[in-house]
């Protein structure tokens, strides 16, 4: 059986202009293979209200899940629920639930619950929260699709909290084999053993250190012994 599927989009401007590097993908992939979910696409967009709509409306169609990560603060720009909203065509407001937990907050840290920080209290009509112990502003789930922040650590505080509420299917194994070998010597052999074994992810990973050209193979899949026979074999055509 297939393992469930994701998707994530990752919005702002900042992350297309280079000024801001994006490690929320690395972290969620991660993540995603530890619990069975393959991650199938990756989306880069900017703060445009069509391009979200668009991505939103694409992947929650194409895959299990979406998860998007930035555009949910209190600024002018930070336009993702809203987007999300549309998608899926739900009314979209401030929520009480979500409005208590900002008013608490800023109570506590004596800071004024102003009209841009209530921005972040707006929440799609049939959204579950996603909780934020970090900075409090909560993340939503909206059919499919799970909407979190881009700051790394409130980003990585809210997939932990999501991931165990998911099906996923069995993890990804993977094993390591480095060839001291360039590529072009390696290429028909390797693909004959990726034919064989098929049901198998076979890369090829080159690299050039000190002179020595080589590269790493790693071979991926559910089945631990499909693997360990296809790594078996690997080793036997290239010996050290």
């Amino acid at each position: 059986m297939a393992n469930p599927t994701a998707s994530m989009i990752v919005i702002g401007d900042e992350i297309l202009s280079g000024r801001t590097r994006d490690s929320n993908m690395h972290h969620l992939a991660k993540e995603l293979t530890k619990v069975g979910i393959d991650l199938r696409e990756v989306r880069v967009v900017s703060d445009d209200r069509e391009a979200i709509v668009s991505a939103v409306t694409a992947l929650a169609a194409e895959t299990t899940h979406v998860f998007t990560s930035g555009g949910i603060g209190p600024t002018h720009d930070d336009i993702t629920a809203d987007c999300v909203a549309a998608a899926f065509g739900a009314h979209i407001d401030i929520r009480e639930d979500a409005y208590a937990l900002l008013a608490a907050h800023y109570e506590r840290q004596g800071a004024e619950f102003n009209t841009a920080r209530q921005r972040m209290a707006r929440i799609p009509d049939g959204a579950v929260l996603i909780e934020n112990p970090v900075s409090i502003a909560p993340g939503f789930a909206l059919e499919n699709v799970y909407v979190m922040a881009g700051v790394p650590a409130v980003f990585e505080a809210m997939v932990a909290s999501v991931l165990p509420t998911l099906t996923g299917g069995a993890p990804l194994l993977s094993q390591n084999l480095r060839i001291e070998r360039g590529e072009g010597e390696i290429a028909g052999p390797l693909a004959a053993l990726a034919t064989e074994y098929n049901d198998l992810s076979i890369g090829s990973y080159p690299f050039q250190k000190n002179g020595i050209y080589g590269a790493n193979i790693v071979i991926r899949g559910q089945d631990g012994a499909r693997v360990d026979a296809a790594m078996s074999k690997l080793a036997e055509m290239f010996p050290a």
